[in-house]
Order: C-alpha cells, then sequence, then structure tokens
C-alpha cells in the first residue's frame, strides 16, 4: 500500500482509462469462484489471492488443473511436430528442394501473421543453404494464392511453393501449379474446405484427419513447426531462433493464447528482450517499448505497425524490415513503416468522421440490431479496423464497405461478437454477394452498389431470426468476482503476472469492487480530464480519468457506485501505487436484468417491431418524468446512461430513453448519438411535448 499525509488511512492511487461511449448496456457477467477452491490454489499452489480468485472463476479450480494451466504436467511445453497430418512430406520436400538447389518461394499472407511466417521460414531456409525468394500479395490482389502471381512465380523459375498463412482453400491453384510443374506444399492453420488442394503436403492441424495435440496455432506458429520438423524435431532450436516473431504474430492473429501458443508468447516476450533480428529491434525504439515486454506490448506497439505496410503501404516493407540485417537500414525502413502507421490512423480517423455524419443525418441506423454504413473511397485497407471500433463504441455487429468512385463493385469488412457469426450471416445474404468469407468474429464480402439495401435487409433478417430463437449478441464483460479494496495491495496484484501472457482465451482479470463512495470530483487540465476520490471500506481510492471531461461526468459527490476493473501496478519514482483500469461504472442498486430487459424493449418498439400493449402504460411518459429528466440534466452534457442513474426513481430505462426522444423530437435537447452525448438546447422556444412523433406513436400503439 502506498500511504499518503493526506489521509489517516490506506491510499489507492487508481487512473481510470475510459473509452468512447457504447450505446448498449454492456451486461455484467459476474463469476462466483468456489472460495474454498480459491484458498487452496492460493495456499498449496502459492498464488496471490487474486491470480487464485481470478483462476476458480474460469474453472481451474484445482492444483492439476492449474498445473495443467501452468505447463507443469508435461515434460515438454511443445508438442511433435510430427504429429501434424503431412509434416513429414512437407519436411522432405522443403529439404530435398534445398539440397538440389530448386528456387523455393516462401508465399505468404500481407498480414501480421503472414508477414512474420514468410519473414520466419525465408530466414531459416536461406540460412541452411536454400535457393529461396519471398512473394506476398499485396492487398489489391486479395487474400491467397492466385493464378496471376503462379504464372509469374513460373516464368522466374520456381520449382517450389510453400505457402505460409494460407493455401487451404487454393484448390484451382493448386491445380495450376501440377500444369506448370511446380511442387506445391501448404501449411495453413485456417479452416479447410471439403477439398483439399491437391499438392505434396498440407499441413493444417485443422484437417480433419490431423491427429495433432494442438490445433490452435497461428500460420508462423505452424511455420516454427516445419523449421522444427526440419531439425529433427527439435523445438527449443527453432523457439530461441525465431520465437521473437512468432509471438508477435500469435498476439496479432488473436488465436486463443493456451496451450502451446501460451508458451510461445510467453518464450518469444522473453526472446524480444534481447532480439538479434534488426529490423524488430528498430520498430521497438520507433514506438518507445520499454522491457519486460508484455503481450500488450506486441499487440498495440508492433502488429499494428507491421500489418500498417499491408494496409496502407506495401507488405514488402514490412517484410524487408523483418529480414534486414544492417541496422542503418533497419532503422530507415522502421521510420517509413511508423509512417504509414500514422497514415493509417489518419484514415480511420477520415473513415470515422464520415460515419458520424452519417449517423447525425439519420440517427434510427443506431436503432437496428446491425449496424451497416456504406461510403465512397473509403480507403479499403481500414475498413475492418473501423468495423471493430464501431462494434465496440456502439456494441453492435458491424457491417462496413465502400466502392471506388465511378465503380459499381463494393467491397467490405463486418466485425461481431456474442453469438452473431459473421460467416452464418453472410452466408444467409450469399444471394446478394459477389464474394464472402470470414469466421464467426470477422469476414470479408464484396458485391454490386444496387445490392447494398437488400444485403442491409438480410442482414437484420438474420439478426431477428437470432433473437426470435434467444440468441444473444449483446456486449457483455466477464467479470471474475467480487473483491474487496483491502485486497488490491501492490503484492496481491503483482502476482497478477503469473497469469501471463494475456490474449484471446486469457484475458486480463477484471474483478468487481463494490460500494464505492465518490468523495471528491476534481477537473483537471481546465476540466478535460477528472479525479475522484472514492472511498471504499477504510481505502480512499485517489482515481484519474483521462479523456472524461468533468462536465460530462454522470455522477455527483456522495453517489454509491460499484466498477469493475483490471488491477495493474504502477511505479513512479521508486514508489508503486495501483492502477484501476476500469471497465465499466454503475450507480449502486441498478436492476441489471430490469435494465437489459427495459433497452430491449425500447429498440423493439424503434423497430416497429410488435411489444406487449400491456408495456405501452408503463413506457409511456407523463409529464412527471419529463420534468424530472428535464431537471436532471441541467445544463450538463452527459451520456444518456448516466443521465438516466441521475434521475434515479422508479423510472424504467426504456420510458427514460423515450423522454430523450421526446426532448429532441420538440427541439429542446440535443442528442447527438454519435457521440453518446445528451444536452439542453438553450434559448430554445417552447414545445408542446404531447406533439413529438414518438409520443403519436405511443397513442396509435395504445389505441390498437
Amino acid at each position: 500500500m502506498v500511504s499518503s499525509y493526506r489521509y489517516s488511512y490506506p491510499v489507492i492511487q487508481i487512473s481510470i482509462t475510459t473509452k468512447d461511449g457504447i450505446y448498449l448496456i454492456k451486461k455484467w457477467q459476474i463469476g462466483t469462484p468456489d472460495p474454498a477452491a480459491a484458498d487452496i490454489l492460493s495456499r498449496q499452489g502459492g498464488l496471490s489471492v487474486l491470480a487464485a480468485k481470478a483462476l476458480a472463476s474460469r474453472g481451474i479450480d484445482t492444483i492439476e488443473k492449474a498445473a495443467d494451466f501452468f505447463g507443469q504436467n508435461d515434460d515438454e511445453q511443445y508438442s511433435d511436430p510430427f504429429l501434424i497430418r503431412d509434416m513429414d512430406k512437407a519436411c522432405d520436400a522443403v529439404s530435398e528442394a534445398v539440397e538440389n538447389g530448386t528456387l523455393i518461394c516462401i508465399y505468404g499472407d500481407y498480414d501480421c501473421d503472414g508477414v512474420t511466417a514468410t519473414a520466419v521460414l525465408s530466414g531459416y531456409l536461406t540460412d541452411i543453404g536454400g535457393n529461396v525468394m519471398t512473394y506476398i500479395n499485396e492487398r489489391e490482389e486479395g487474400y491467397g494464392m492466385n493464378s496471376g502471381a503462379v504464372r509469374k512465380l513460373a516464368e522466374q523459375g520456381v520449382g517450389l511453393i510453400v505457402t505460409v498463412d494460407n493455401g487451404i482453400a487454393t484448390v484451382a491453384e493448386a491445380e495450376l501449379c501440377k500444369e506448370l510443374g511446380i511442387a506445391l506444399v501448404i501449411t495453413d492453420h485456417h479452416q479447410p474446405g471439403e477439398t483439399l488442394p491437391d499438392a505434396l503436403a498440407v499441413v493444417d492441424p485443422h484437417r480433419a484427419d490431423c491427429p495433432s495435440i494442438y490445433k490452435d496455432l497461428c500460420g508462423c506458429g505452424l511455420a516454427l513447426k516445419l523449421i522444427a520438423a526440419m531439425e529433427g524435431g527439435d523445438m527449443d532450436c527453432a523457439v530461441e531462433q525465431f520465437s521473437d516473431l512468432a509471438a508477435v504474430a500469435t498476439v496479432a492473429d488473436v488465436v486463443p493464447l493456451t496451450g502451446e501458443n501460451r508458451a510461445l508468447v510467453r518464450d518469444g516476450l522473453h526472446y524480444l528482450e534481447n532480439t538479434e533480428n534488426m529490423g524488430l529491434r528498430a520498430l521497438i525504439g520507433k514506438a518507445g517499448l520499454k522491457a519486460p515486454y508484455t503481450s500488450a506490448s506486441a499487440a498495440f506497439g508492433l502488429a499494428p505497425r507491421i500489418n500498417a505496410a499491408g494496409r496502407i503501404g506495401s507488405p514488402s516493407d514490412a517484410l524487408s524490415l523483418l529480414t534486414e540485417e544492417d541496422p542503418d537500414e533497419a532503422e530507415a525502413l522502421a521510420e517509413k513503416i511508423c509512417e504509414l502507421n500514422a497514415e493509417r490512423k489518419n484514415y480511420e480517423n477520415a473513415v470515422l468522421a464520415d460515419i458520424y455524419e452519417k449517423i447525425k443525418e439519420n440517427p434510427a441506423v443506431l436503432d437496428k440490431r446491425v449496424i451497416v454504413f456504406s461510403g465512397v473511397d473509403w480507403h479499403h485497407g481500414v475498413v475492418g479496423i473501423v468495423a471493430a471500433r464501431c462494434m465496440e463504441k456502439f456494441g453492435r455487429p458491424v457491417f462496413l464497405m465502400s466502392r471506388n468512385r465511378g465503380d459499381t463493385e463494393v467491397r467490405g469488412s463486418a466485425r461481431s461478437f456474442g453469438g452473431f457469426s459473421i460467416f452464418k450471416a453472410l452466408s444467409f445474404a450469399a444471394d446478394t454477394l459477389t464474394k464472402f468469407g470470414g469466421h464467426s468474429g470477422a469476414g470479408g464480402f464484396s458485391l454490386t452498389e444496387e445490392n447494398i439495401p437488400l444485403f442491409d435487409e438480410k442482414l437484420q433478417e438474420f439478426a431477428h431470426g437470432l433473437a426470435c430463437d434467444g440468441v444473444s449478441f449483446s456486449p457483455a464483460v466477464t467479470v471474475c468476482g467480487a473483491v474487496t479494496p483491502c485486497e488490491l495491495t501492490a503484492e496481491n496484484i503483482e502476482g497478477l503476472n503469473v497469469l501471463e501472457p494475456f490474449g484471446e482465451a486469457n484475458p486480463r482479470p477484471v474483478f468487481l469492487i463494490s460500494d464505492c463512495v465518490i468523495s471528491d470530483i476534481i477537473p483537471l487540465t481546465g476540466g478535460a480530464h477528472t479525479k475522484l476520490t472514492l472511498t471504499g471500506g477504510n481505502t480512499k481510492f485517489a482515481a484519474l480519468m483521462f479523456g472524461t471531461k468533468t462536465a460530462e461526468f454522470s455522477y455527483k459527490k456522495g453517489d454509491v457506485v460499484n466498477v469493475i476493473a483490471s488491477p495493474e501496478i504502477n511505479t513512479f519514482g521508486g514508489r508503486k501505487s495501483v492502477n484501476l483500469r476500469i471497465a465499466d461504472i454503475r450507480k449502486k442498486g441498478i436492476n441489471q436484468s430490469k435494465l437489459i430487459a427495459a433497452e430491449e424493449a425500447y429498440y423493439a418498439f424503434k423497430r416497429g417491431e410488435r411489444i406487449d400493449r400491456r408495456l405501452i402504460p408503463h413506457i409511456t411518459p407523463e409529464r412527471a418524468d419529463l420534468a424530472a429528466v428535464y431537471k436532471a440534466l441541467g445544463k450538463d452534457t452527459i451520456s444518456p446512461f448516466g443521465l438516466f442513474q441521475r434521475v434515479g426513481g422508479d423510472m424504467n430505462y426504456c420510458k427514460f430513453l423515450i423522454c430523450l426522444d421526446v426532448f429532441a423530437q420538440s427541439g429542446l435537447m440535443a442528442y447527438d448519438k454519435s457521440a453518446d452525448r445528451i444536452s439542453v438546447i438553450q434559448g430554445a422556444p417552447k414545445a408542446d411535448t404531447e406533439k413529438a412523433p414518438i409520443m403519436e406513436a405511443l397513442r396509435r400503439l395504445a389505441a390498437q
């Protein structure tokens, strides 16, 4: 604990990292770890209280299961690479090509996983004397091998193509390779179709006939397995040489950080600290990263920069960086990559600004279950990233598409979460598309401009069907359980580090801290940021909310709130303090199930769906309800949910949201749905709220 002369009891310094507002209320899925199991893990397993609670909440509630999680029950952290189907054939084919001096082409993908896999395998084969070249599609060529590239490679004298991070779907291209006399070895980690390509070897753990133990490797991880196979199965040698790049790829490709992936990222981050890869070393310096590196360092510091080359420039720039041996050249390439990343951010912000304008023109688009936007000349390299940002902001599946000016073809990307599968949704709308692909959480598609309205309709129909079947795809946050302020010690929080690396299937633990009293609200930097003093039990929390304007803060002194947060340690000037990275905050006493049910009723009503007529009297605002909402807002600008918590009383959330619509339609309040903010329009003329369109719609519904 950090003591302070200002208080007579312990103080925890907490910085709250805020994000853009989210329209749909996040469902708090609070775990209830068995106290006895957590106690055993803590006492017998040597884990901190918080680490033990986190594991127990995830079903890792015995010493044996914990040993499996930490990889202590196996003699080897990595399984034998030859357990993967066709690995022996791939090894033999590549070894023979090296020995015979055959020109080998490593054919990769343009994302971080594909580029690093290309760098790793080409580097290894060059080191052992292979005659090696590389080929990575430009983004305009699309994903995977294409016939044009295969013909060019044949003209260049390539005798063997080895794919990395692609190839499992290239049935036609494999036939072309045979016609042109090019041997083909495929290494890929994507799901295979019904027909496998005709190749010397098809190395994919997801093959139905593959007996391998671990299935979730990324493309670079699989390339590492091939290298180990060529070294007689020696994973240690491959890991020592190339796990720095493989760790970045594994985190970037958002594959589960379990089993071998967990070990690979942990080992790779260790080797990253003293990497001999000149390009990585230069990129780390340009990104301003400091050791010890974490999965977050790779995910937010390195991966976006490597990806930026394929999105904005050419993936060959990133490949050149990761294979460069001259320090000065590596520095220049790293600078170029960082410039491309800055350019990528500008393109993203431009697309987002366009989307926000579309929302202002037609706010009703956010009432839909699925958000669909189309634009002109949006940079195709950033559409997927913007879709992910919109999904996070608006709490819905998002489909974004764009066409180049003068073209009729539209290309798009989609992102989702929960029970809404992008691939199934695209399959449902297949008759409106010219091309599509993907998986549950993400996908890409193409269509003609005239089919956009029908495509939108099909997506909404698919989502409606899921909702009728009881499938939930509302945003949620998984909480490991409740903790008390006295458990938030530096020792307990530092003990969470044993759960690293964090990522997909092993997220950073988030805990519930209940009954925190807001003792003070202090504006910082002219009100651009907000500092809170929270009191919980005998502990005071100094909480910094960067990016939250004090004037838009939803709470007041004396409010009792519950927060869910991920605790971290910050060291400054030799002193340790606790940082809480807040995932969500609510006023105490809110009934979550009623809140979400009321929200669902509101959006069903706005979409024109049938709702129980018995609800009408309970969601129709009376004059007193409108007055309560108007008075609670005052002159502030805050989020709708924040205002709802101010109103209090017995008003349900559906009625509250309808009140906001009444005021917005009557010209009394500005409701900026793109920013999720509401404010009174000063000097607005008087208006009859009973004539608001939404009030008339409620009356018509009641009269039916």
